[in-house]
This record gives C-alpha cells, sequence and structure tokens, in this order.
C-alpha cells in the first residue's frame, strides 16, 4: 500500500497546511471577507465571481484526470506501448475556446468594478479628502480642506464619500486596512487613489504591504470611522491650537525635537516627522506599534531604535528628568 500510494503523507501534510490557512488567528480585523464599505464589497463580489469559475475549473479537471486514470489503466495482457493517436480537432477546438469563454466571462465584472473603483468622486457626493504620504516607516495623514495633520491614525465619517490620494516621501509602501478594500500602492513622485463609503462605524487595522525596509513589519495604522458628531467633534479638537505648558515646550525645543516635529500654533514646524499637535489624543506611537501611554512613551523617548529596528528618530541620550518633562508635555496635547 505504502508502495503504491507513496505521496498520501505529502497530501495529508498540505490539506493541514491549507486547514490551518483557513483559520481566523489573526482576528476579525484582518478579514478580508468581511468588508465594511462599498470599495471592499465591490472587490468580493469580483473574487466570489472567479472563486465559483475556479472550482468549476477543478471539479471538470479532476473528474477528467481522474476518469482518465482509471479508464486507460494498464491491464493485464496490454501491449506495454498503446495506441499512438495524433491530433483531434473537436478536442482540440474545446480546449482553445472553453478557456477563452471562462476569461471573457470573468472578465465583464472585473473590468466593470476596475472602472467603478477608479472613478473620481462627483462633485455632489461631497467626498473627504485625505493626502495619505508614506514614510519610512509611518503614515501621515492630510486633511486639506480642514487644515488638519495627523499621523498613524485617520478619522474618517460613516456614511460619506472619503477620496485618498496616496504617494511616497521615500520608498514604495502599500496601504492596506483589510475591512476597507484592497491595497493600493504609494509610490514616490506618482498619485494613486482609493474611495470609499463606510457603512459601519468602529475602528479597523491597517498594515504597510510592501517590503520597506526594516522596519517594514512595524509600519501599521488605524482607521477610526466615526459617527458624523463624533467625527465633526474630533475636527473641532483638531483644528483648536495647542496651548503647550511653557517648561514642557521649552524642553521640547531645546532637545532638538522641532527640528522633525511640528506642534500647530507653535514656532515647531518640523516636516521630517510625524506631526505632535494632538499627539496626546492617539491611541497609538512609534508607528502604530505601541500604546500610547507614560511608560511607552517613555522606553520610546530613551532609545527608539530599540523599540523601532532601523528607525530614523534619533536617539538623544536624554536625562531621565527631561524625558519625564517631554512625556508629561507631549501626553498633554490633546
Amino acid at each position: 500500500m505504502r508502495d503504491r500510494f507513496p505521496t498520501l503523507p505529502l497530501l495529508a501534510g498540505a490539506l493541514a497546511i491549507l486547514a490551518a490557512g483557513c483559520a481566523a488567528a489573526a482576528g476579525p480585523e484582518w478579514a478580508t471577507l468581511e468588508p465594511v464599505t462599498d470599495f471592499a464589497r465591490q472587490s468580493l463580489a469580483v473574487y466570489d465571481t472567479v472563486f465559483w469559475w475556479t472550482l468549476g475549473i477543478f471539479v471538470v479537471v479532476e473528474f477528467l484526470l481522474v476518469f482518465a486514470l482509471w479508464r486507460f489503466r494498464h491491464r493485464p495482457g496490454d501491449p506495454e506501448v498503446p495506441a499512438q493517436v495524433h491530433g483531434h480537432t473537436l478536442l482540440e477546438v474545446g480546449w482553445t475556446l472553453a478557456p477563452a469563454l471562462i476569461l471573457f466571462f470573468i472578465a465583464i465584472p472585473t473590468v466593470r468594478t476596475l472602472f467603478q473603483q477608479q472613478a473620481p468622486p462627483s462633485a455632489s457626493e461631497n467626498a473627504l479628502e485625505i493626502a495619505v504620504v508614506g514614510h519610512q516607516w509611518w503614515w501621515e495623514f492630510i486633511y486639506p480642506d480642514l487644515g488638519i495633520t495627523t499621523a498613524n491614525e485617520m478619522h474618517v465619517p460613516v456614511g460619506r464619500k472619503v477620496h485618498l490620494t496616496l504617494t511616497s516621501a521615500d520608498v514604495i509602501h502599500s496601504f492596506w486596512v483589510p475591512r476597507l478594500g484592497g491595497k493600493r500602492d504609494l509610490n514616490p513622485g506618482r498619485e494613486n487613489t482609493i474611495s470609499f463609503i463606510a457603512d459601519s462605524s468602529g475602528m479597523y487595522d491597517g498594515q504597510c504591504a510592501e517590503l520597506c525596509g526594516t522596519s517594514h513589519a512595524n509600519m501599521r495604522l488605524k482607521v477610526f470611522v466615526d459617527e458624523p458628531d463624533a467625527f465633526a467633534e474630533w475636527v473641532r479638537g483638531q483644528r483648536s491650537l495647542a496651548a503647550p505648558d511653557s517648561a514642557g515646550f521649552q524642553t521640547f525645543l531645546v532637545s532638538g525635537c522641532a527640528a522633525c516635529h511640528a506642534i500647530g500654533g507653535t514656532l515647531a514646524q518640523g516636516r521630517m516627522g510625524p506631526d505632535l499637535t494632538r499627539v496626546g489624543s492617539r491611541t497609538t506611537i512609534a508607528g502604530g506599534i505601541l500604546p500610547n501611554t507614560p511608560q511607552a512613551m517613555s522606553g520610546w523617548l530613551r532609545h527608539p531604535d530599540s523599540v523601532k529596528p532601523g528607525a530614523l528618530m534619533p536617539d538623544l541620550n536624554m536625562a531621565e528628568d527631561r524625558i519625564s518633562t517631554l512625556v508629561g508635555f507631549l501626553q498633554g496635547l490633546r
């Protein structure tokens, strides 16, 4: 039995791996099959269409394969070399036309969906414009019509069209929030776009999906889909000018932080690092990998590279009292 079926252990192992891959081990926030936007549902509809065609092809091909193995198996008394047949016009026409027709029926919904997803929003849709800029290794979100710039956490209202314009400040990145829709590359010097309408409020995790350097895996983001009133409140909070305490702000300046970071309404206008205008109101820091707590922020300021390998934020070798002052200052920027 073992000699006749030497591949059974390999097949069993492959099936086990496939079954494990179907488990939702990463949690519902990474479930691409549970969309919360029109964009994601359009993509899923194409996926479903391709899946059923693929399943049909698999069933037909496997049936023919098993039938051929059984029907033309070697039997006692058969010649060593079977009769040779060369060419069969009907079969050749059939296996040329059938794939062409299948590709045609797959192409129709695919192309239609691509045109739907690439169409720019109309003026009547009153789309919320957001510029998304990828950096090594953090995300910048600019709301040009609202005068807001933030980092790593994007807020959008439920039920309103959102139009993202995506580009990169350095290397190729890829914007991916599974439940909002498919991936889009961010290319230096070029722009890509995504338009969507979210229908379910909540927080949705995302991740850079293009290998972009040492801390690619640490380039995360969160999208908060807010109810309209909550979004309006968030906008008001982000647009109000910061009123930092003098001691903390002076520490921020003399430590060199202002060379890379901006704080709205102050002299700090650096643009190399994330905008810190309302950093205290965010749930995460360090490109989305740490909770925004005093302990985590202290560790981040103390040794950035040990938290995020390759981080462009320098280790300033600050004294503990200066770190404590800075943490209190930054946590207060709400």
